[in-house]
């Protein structure tokens, strides 16, 4: 899976840089969720802190998204692997999706009070800083990115117990997201690996990566919970902490697959969850908004 010296002086990707399952489609499908008076306050698990932190993260997703894209999208030119390409076009146009649905979501949260507008533009702020690094370094910042959306997509499909958690009106949203997490966790790291990224450079920025994201999603979280003071509980957030980093908790089950990256011959495929990617497609496409129907043999197969 390492690229020739020759091909990394060069700049291009070579052919057979993908190592997505053949079985495994990327391709983008608008779903069209709505979010209204259905939706409680705290919709996960009744819980102040760990839904305040969890709509901190859709908060992320927009900007982080469109980072994402472009930082892929750097060395679209280059790569000389069909299957690649298209996968890569593919992985542009769910991103591209989840932004909007999570722009509605998003456009709810602050319709509650929360300070969502100045959130995104502090993000923004940041990523611009991010985007003065060389391509290849913003690159390996998806990648880290990439990897840990993917754990949390596969803790999420995986874990009965973690979307009994989440409210019936926001389930659909976050086990669609994490459907296609899981089809496009590969791309950026092929494009990545194929376009001369090292071992050093990728352990280094999920280090970093992590780091950063820890801050500004607890910071997210703080602000919003602040916002929404009146209703704070010290048992209920006492009791969300635990729910994320205790005994089996959704953030801290995910430490093994974060350490699984360092390997040196790690990749995102390693674990083929693709079954179970094609478990839960069958039950979202009901979820489908209906203007969006005539898309979904198109796209969801």
């Amino acid at each position: 899976m390492q690229t020739s010296d020759a091909s990394a002086k060069s700049g291009t990707i070579p052919r057979n840089a993908s190592h997505t399952p053949e079985t495994v489609t990327i391709k983008p499908q608008r779903m069209g969720f709505t979010f209204d008076a259905r939706v409680p306050r705290y919709w996960v698990n009744n819980n102040y802190l760990v839904s305040h932190t969890m709509n901190a993260l859709s908060v992320l997703f927009p900007e982080g998204e469109q980072f994402f894209v472009d930082s892929v999208r750097a060395f679209r030119k280059d790569i000389q692997d069909e299957k690649l390409k298209r996968e890569v076009r593919g992985f542009i146009g769910q991103e591209a999706m989840h932004s909007l649905e999570h722009d509605d979501m998003n456009q709810h949260v602050a319709e509650q009070g929360m300070p969502v507008e100045a959130m995104e533009q502090d993000l923004k702020q940041l990523l611009d800083v991010v985007r003065l690094l060389p391509e290849r370094h913003q690159l390996a910042i998806t990648c880290a990115l990439e990897h840990i959306t993917a754990m949390m997509a596969d803790l999420l499909l995986e874990r009965d117990d973690v979307r009994a958690d989440l409210h019936e009106s926001m389930q659909p949203l976050w086990v669609w997201h994490a459907i296609e997490e899981t089809e496009h966790k590969a791309v950026a790291y092929d494009v990545f690996k194929q376009a001369g990224g090292t071992y050093a450079e990728r352990a280094f920025y999920l280090l970093l990566s992590t780091a950063v994201l820890g801050v500004v999603a607890s910071w997210f979280t703080a602000r919003m919970m602040l916002r929404d003071r009146k209703r704070f509980s010290l048992t209920d957030s006492a009791r969300g902490l635990w729910q994320l980093w205790g005994r089996k908790g959704a953030f801290s089950s995910l430490i093994p697959s974060w350490l699984d990256y360092f390997r040196p011959d790690f990749h995102p495929w390693d674990k083929d969850n693709s079954e179970l990617v094609a478990e839960f497609k069958k039950q979202i496409e009901q979820h489908i908004a209906p203007e969006y129907q005539a898309t979904n043999r198109r796209t969801l197969q």
